[in-house]
């Protein structure tokens, strides 16, 4: 009789259905603090609260080939945590059946401190800006719907969900919001310049990267500001024109004829691992970019007035030295405990 009891209480219990499983919402936050040296966050927080298991989830749908409608492609694909999460040694973005973006993959570090996504600011809020490449034909060829109903089929989303939100929905607003989340704690500063602006660990720079940092600050920093390295605006630099491409940038967005040619101006943290560079990748190194800047502008037709020098050409004058000590000095702000922090990596 026990025999049989005992048999019968296996079978119960290796027939009870993973839905019996009540999985609830785990509220444990993730202490997130700005760096000194850096300006205040531009994303609301109090909308979305920053938890272990929101995090946890927007990384595990960074890394989810189920965004992508081939199941094959995920953000990670284009976002490689090695180079900054970039596309390392690619023009262009890549995407589904072989489809080739339109320009190059950014960087992902430090977006809380954004108002304003993609090379011409198509996106005005991190949790809108992954809807673009998502449903890009070119890259991740998707709708928001598909995605959702993928998710909703698949067990360890619908408990990944429901520790993440209160509500415990699988949609499209939780699955954005979580994906701004793991993009949040995604902060970078912890360089050598870091710790030389901050004065940690007794970091100095050497002669040659303190000579960069001057040249620097007297002929980048004005587009290239803040300790983001970015004044976040759109700007035309002088590039010829890509006919291949024919990218307007910012134009594109409102047809304003005076952001013919403008792009954001890019963040330079991590600059040393995230070639080639401009938006169109044309520029494999750090030593191409500024001789562009020094002789490589062209006059089409909107460049920026801050690059208009004397002589009525346009570009930044600098000595071999300049380009030198300058790229030194762009090393320093290689973040490589960023690069390797295994919070973001897929495994």
């Amino acid at each position: 009789m026990k025999k049989l009891l005992l048999i019968c209480v296996l079978i119960s219990f290796m027939s009870c259905d993973k839905s019996d499983t009540i999985v609830e919402y785990e509220a444990i936050p993730i202490d997130f603090t700005i760096p000194s040296n850096f300006p205040a966050l531009q994303y609301n927080l109090d909308n979305n609260p920053l938890t272990e298991a929101g995090f946890e989830l927007g990384k595990q749908l960074f890394y989810e080939g189920k965004l992508s409608a081939n199941n094959s492609i995920p953000c990670a694909f284009c976002h490689e945590q090695a180079f900054a999460f970039t596309h390392h040694g690619h023009t262009l973005s890549h995407g589904v059946n072989g489809g080739i973006g339109l320009r190059n993959a950014q960087p992902i570090q430090n977006l809380a401190y954004q108002s304003e996504f993609m090379w011409d600011g198509a996106a005005t809020h991190l949790d809108l800006q992954p809807i673009i490449p998502l449903t890009s034909e070119l890259e991740m060829d998707e709708t928001l719907s598909n995605v959702i109903e993928k998710l909703k089929a698949d067990e360890i989303y619908q408990d990944a969900f429901a520790r993440a939100f209160e509500d415990g929905k699988i949609n499209s607003e939780n699955m954005l919001k979580a994906l701004s989340q793991f993009m949040i704690v995604m902060v970078s500063s912890n360089s050598k310049y870091d710790k030389y602006v901050r004065q940690e660990e007794n970091v100095q720079l050497s002669q040659i990267e303190t000579d960069g940092l001057n040249f620097f600050e007297n002929k980048c920093a004005s587009c290239h500001a803040t300790d983001l390295f970015t004044d976040q605006s759109y700007r035309n630099n002088g590039l010829p024109v890509n006919p291949m491409l024919d990218d307007k940038g910012r134009f594109n967005i409102f047809e304003n004829q005076d952001d013919l040619y403008k792009f954001k101006v890019p963040s330079l943290r991590n600059i040393e691992k995230t070639y080639p560079y401009m938006h169109d990748g044309r520029l494999s190194t750090l030593e191409a970019v500024l001789d562009f800047y020094d002789a490589g502008a062209v006059d089409n037709g909107n460049v920026d007035p801050i690059l208009l020098r004397a002589d009525g050409s346009y570009g930044i004058s600098l000595t071999a030295y300049e380009k030198e000590s300058i790229i030194a000095f762009l090393k320093t702000l290689t973040d490589n405990e960023f690069l390797q922090d295994e919070r973001f990596s897929e495994y």
